[in-house]
């Protein structure tokens, strides 16, 4: 399988911490999974590219059957532990571990900017059933200032995948969402959950860390806070398979 480097070693090193670090998605998306997607009981849906299976609450909520795909080993074995009982495969975007035609809807929460490739496309539209709908989903802050050329959902390469072969048009909803907690978990962590920043030698985080805790201990809106909110959008998009 092939998985890029930041992936790899940031999210294999930073597995725990993504739980923690990263927010839910707001009530709005479930009524898009049964809508959009038409998830209810009896479909399949396929979590692509899962992680620690934090999108699983929501696809559960639909009652449909939920097969998860990760390829990196340390964050299937966080999602395994948090769902028990869920089925879960090893597998990437290019190598899905399922046969032809056999999921209602194809899933990838906070993923697919990291295989928007028309290999990975294809390999979604070879698992969907016909009439199947593809959904992507990213909980999205501000990120312009970090990340150099690691794969990110801002940068907005992963449209020029679209309109694509075999798939109708794209469509697009977004909803308000905050994550709110200790600024620990909401500030350090979140930043901790990043790949670029988790996949360095613990020093170099160490030193990352210490800078975000003077900020905090400096800037009048988190000084002293025992809980903040960060304010986020979730942006859904969703495309059907033709034929």
């Amino acid at each position: 399988m092939s998985i890029h480097r930041a992936a790899a070693t940031g999210f294999a090193k930073g597995a725990a911490t993504y739980v923690k670090g990263r927010p839910d998605y707001p009530p709005e998306v479930e009524d898009w999974l049964r809508g959009d997607l038409a998830l209810r009981k009896g479909k399949t849906v396929l979590d692509l590219g899962a992680g620690t299976g934090k999108f699983i609450p929501s696809l559960r909520a639909t009652a449909a059957a939920i097969i998860a795909v990760e390829p990196v080993p340390a964050m299937l074995a966080q999602l395994v532990e948090r769902n028990p009982g869920i089925t879960a495969k090893e597998g990437s975007a290019e190598h899905i571990p399922l046969a032809g035609n056999s999921v209602d809807a194809v899933v990838c929460a906070q993923s697919f900017h990291w295989f928007a490739r028309r290999e990975a496309l294809a390999e979604i539209h070879r698992v969907l059933k016909p009439g199947g709908v593809l959904g992507l989903i990213w909980n999205v802050r501000d990120e312009s200032v970090y990340g150099g050329n690691t794969p990110r959902h801002h940068t907005q390469d992963w449209r020029q995948l679209f309109p694509a072969e075999g798939f109708g048009p794209l469509r697009e909803r977004r909803f308000p969402n905050a994550h709110t907690g200790s600024p620990e978990q909401v500030i350090i962590d979140r930043v901790l959950s990043t790949s670029f920043i988790a996949a360095p030698p613990a020093m170099e985080q160490d030193r990352v860390v210490a800078q975000i805790r003077k900020l905090i201990e400096t800037s009048p809106d988190l000084a002293g806070k025992s809980e903040v909110t960060f304010p986020y959008e979730t942006a859904v998009f969703s495309c059907t398979k033709i034929g």
